[in-house]
């Protein structure tokens, strides 16, 4: 359907009797106008205004603004001066639909999620195959759309492959090549790795690259929690990524720096990501706002007293060399107060905290709860350094979040970047913001019809006023949803409306 057609036209023609049943794949559902918005449309352009008719699952029409009466039947929603922009794409998502409720994602906008990130996906009961798994989001109501990577720790262990095992034989490593062949022609959008958790901890480069080659002939993408994030192994980390995705394309997850400072090491770092884009490597990376990480309390201990090694037996015959060195790891990562523990009956306490009431130094502490025994936010970057890396072109945005989880990236992310980065600090241009949460990473998943306003498109839309738009969720409260995001649509479908989820309409999305 032309774009130039006045609104009446496109209206009018659009819902009259049998109208919607006669558009191309279209059935015969309330169409919904939205009237005179404010169009930020997920390339970068500057807002305009405009209004967008929606028939079905899709964006049928885009005009300028005209007077005159909508057609009977349709749904019309008042702009009002709000934005009307693309529903945001998490990059990097945790969880699992099937199980738990995603309304504070949509809350603050996010109406696609990825998932299979760091190495590790959802799956049912003990079936390692995420097959089944996709099988039963086909079939049920989930609140936002999935795009799922195949993981590179479920897949080793799918090919049976033991988690110590440091060099697969040609069988193993067939298998597991073999297994990824079998995800991706099911829809996988690429691969993840998750490099500083068991097992990927103990995968070499030769094992990745085997499995990068995999990738490449579906054009899909590797996205990385690296090796390393601290500030003097993220480069040797970068360019493992690189040498281990190649001809795939390589993804930085949750792009930080450990222990660095300031803008000077941040404006380093991205000139070396610039020179490998020069060289012809389509390099991006993904981020969120937040100067503290969360992730699981083994970061913290050495790799000898990780899983499948027997811990009691660490303890009982290496305790005072486990307790050096996570003495020495914890006082390097800011000290016991700079983790916030996440986790029953722990949560909301320092390590400090719960040490001292406990009795027990951080070190005693840290042993008695055991590298499995808790998760956290871990207090260890820069904001003035994170900043600069969060307001690159080519860094997308992400939550690194699941419901439920302890930290407020989990329900506050897109909030805060129009909150504060547009909105208070002007760091970022609106169009800037929506092209990073929507365009970009729709770019980077290769996904078609998402992430941009025009005709054809998916409608995943999101209407607000940046300046009603407030993150509430605190380190201390991390639960409050986030403010000022007044309809969500999915697939065409208005899901979150009036401060609360209204319907569920997500699909699980797969790779072409």
């Amino acid at each position: 359907m032309s774009q130039q057609l006045t609104r009446r036209q496109l209206v009018g023609g659009a819902i009259a009797a049998g109208g919607l049943a006669s558009l191309p794949g279209r059935a015969a559902e309330r169409a919904t106008l939205f009237r005179e918005v404010r169009l930020v449309d997920g390339t970068g352009v500057p807002p305009r205004l405009a209004d967008v008719l929606v028939a079905g699952d899709r964006i049928v029409g885009i005009t300028s603004p005209a007077a005159g009466e909508a057609g009977s039947g349709a749904r019309i929603v008042a702009g009002e001066g709000r934005i009307l922009a693309p529903g945001f794409i998490d990059l990097h998502s945790h969880g699992d639909p099937l199980k738990e409720s995603y309304e504070s994602f949509l809350a603050m906008g996010v109406t696609t999620i990825t998932l299979g990130v760091d190495g590790s996906g959802p799956r049912i009961g003990k079936d390692l195959d995420p097959r089944r798994w996709m099988q039963a989001i086909d079939r049920a109501p989930v609140d936002v759309n999935v795009a799922l990577l195949a993981a590179h720790g479920t897949l080793r262990r799918a090919a049976g492959v033991p988690d110590s095992v440091r060099r697969p034989d040609a069988a193993g490593l067939a298998r597991m090549a073999a297994q990824l062949d079998t995800e991706l022609r099911a829809g996988a959008f690429g691969l993840s790795y998750g490099l500083e958790y068991v097992p990927g901890i103990y995968s070499e480069t030769p094992e990745l690259t085997n499995l990068g080659r995999v990738v490449s002939r579906y054009g899909g993408v590797v996205m990385s929690h690296m090796r390393s994030e601290n500030d003097d192994e993220i480069e040797a980390s970068i360019d493992e990524l690189i040498t281990s995705s190649l001809p795939a394309r390589p993804h930085i997850s949750h792009l930080k720096v450990v222990f660095g400072k300031g803008e000077q090491r941040a404006r380093a770092l991205l000139d070396f990501l610039a020179e490998k884009r020069r060289q012809g490597i389509d390099l991006t990376a993904d981020e969120y706002p937040y100067e503290a990480g969360y992730t699981g309390i083994e970061l913290l201990f050495p790799q000898w007293a990780l899983p499948p090694t027997d811990y009691a037996a660490v303890v009982a015959g290496r305790r005072q060399e486990l307790r050096d060195y996570l003495e020495k790891r914890m006082i390097r990562r800011g000290g016991p107060e700079a983790l916030l523990l996440g986790t029953k009956p722990y949560a909301g306490k320092t390590v400090a905290q719960a040490a001292g009431e406990a009795g027990l130094h951080f070190a005693d502490f840290l042993i008695k709860l055991g590298p499995e025994g808790a998760s956290g936010a871990h207090f260890t970057m820069d904001k003035a350094l994170q900043d600069t890396l969060l307001l690159d072109p080519h860094v997308a945005f992400s939550t690194d979040g699941r419901p439920g989880m302890r930290h407020p990236r989990a329900t506050g992310t897109y909030a805060k970047l129009i909150e504060e980065y547009v909105v208070r600090d002007r760091k970022l241009s609106i169009e800037e913001m929506v092209r990073k949460s929507t365009g970009y990473p729709a770019q980077i998943l290769r996904l078609a019809d998402r992430g941009v306003i025009r005709a054809g498109a998916r409608a995943d839309l999101v209407l607000f006023d940046p300046a009603k738009v407030r993150a509430r969720s605190t380190y201390v409260d991390p639960f409050a949803m986030a403010e000022g995001f007044d309809l969500v649509m999915v697939n065409g479908r208005p899901a979150f409306e009036g401060g609360k989820r209204i319907g569920r309409s997500g699909r699980l999305l797969r790779a072409r």
